[in-house]
């Protein structure tokens, strides 16, 4: 009887990031995920291999999917993690599923909430700072874990009630977790990194160090001067007053900190992969257009990221 009390969850989109949740929300709920074949033959053939700081060992119970007809009736929270290039199409896919249901996303860039909006009434906005790795197929790795998770209200009338059910269930499972009161502005401020490094690191295949060059740091700052005034427009509250601000805590902080690491970005380029440019320096852009306000280093940026995904020489 208890197993049939538990929540019942279903992850779309499910690799580093999807996987370790799963592995950790099965502790307290049914969990089903929808994942890539090679996971999914792993994990049904012995379970889900997790190692970390959200421990070791092998997580058994798992539900792998590979179609929305196979997911049964019952299910309380979609948590989407897919990377923001397949939000829609997945969200196509398991569109009979979603409807009516509340859904969370957990994603890099901004723009998917407002996709999975279009599916669904309910929706939860999350970031996570967690860092997750595939080790190998149904293999997953939690490295470090940098803040709590962060989850807010995003759009619904029944989104309140749903976050606070939501954040129950995660907190019940060990995962640190928060209630935001702005999720746009988290969403936003967690891009902001993104934003000034990312497409820098993947042109140039560099780190993230190398964005504090002095050849570097006027194209940095533009694009994030660029940032702020479209996120203004927006009516997006920043803890950060100006441009400058942030400009400071990126090169003090952020950059020093990551100044090793070769963002996904970096790694999509390489494997000819579909990158997220569209939903960090793109988004900007469309913003901008929107609103009338002129991104010549987003827009720049982001033609060069697209050239150079599709002309294999230029990676």
């Amino acid at each position: 009887m208890e197993s049939l009390q538990r929540p019942v969850l279903l992850i779309l989109g499910a690799g580093a990031v999807g996987l370790s949740l799963a592995g950790k929300l099965s502790g307290t709920a049914r969990v089903y995920v929808a994942c890539r074949p090679a996971h999914a033959d792993a994990i049904r053939e012995q379970g889900l291999a997790i190692e970390g700081i959200w421990g070791n060992g092998t997580v058994d119970g798992i539900i792998c999917v590979t179609d929305s007809w196979e997911v049964p009736a019952g299910v309380e929270f979609v948590i989407v993690t897919a990377k923001g290039t397949d939000t829609r199409a997945i969200c196509e896919e398991y569109a009979e599923v979603i409807r009516g249901l509340p859904v969370a996303s957990l994603q890099n860039g901004i723009g998917n909430e407002e996709i999975i909006a279009e599916y669904t009434d309910t929706v939860v906005g999350g970031t996570v700072t967690t860092n997750f790795s595939v080790v190998g197929p149904g293999h997953v790795r939690v490295r470090s874990e940098s803040a709590p998770m962060q989850l807010g209200v995003w759009s619904g009338d029944g989104a309140a009630a749903a976050l606070d059910r939501l954040i129950g269930i995660v907190r019940a499972a060990g995962i640190p977790v928060e209630a935001s009161d702005d999720i746009r502005a988290g969403k936003w401020t967690k891009a902001l990194l993104n934003i000034a490094v990312n497409p820098l690191s993947a042109l140039l295949r560099a780190p993230v160090g190398a964005a504090a060059d002095d050849d570097l740091r006027e194209i940095v700052a533009g694009l994030i001067r660029e940032t702020f005034a479209v996120a203004g427009a927006e009516g997006v509250r920043l803890p950060w007053t100006t441009a400058d601000d942030y400009l400071e805590h990126l090169f003090c902080v952020q950059v020093p900190d990551f100044a090793a690491v070769y963002p996904s970005m970096y790694y999509d380029l390489r494997l000819g992969r579909r990158t997220e440019i569209d939903l960090l320096n793109g988004y900007i852009v469309r913003l901008g257009e929107r609103h009338g306000i002129e991104t010549p280093y987003n827009r720049c940026i982001a033609g060069l990221i697209r050239y150079a995904g599709a002309h294999p020489d230029a990676r």
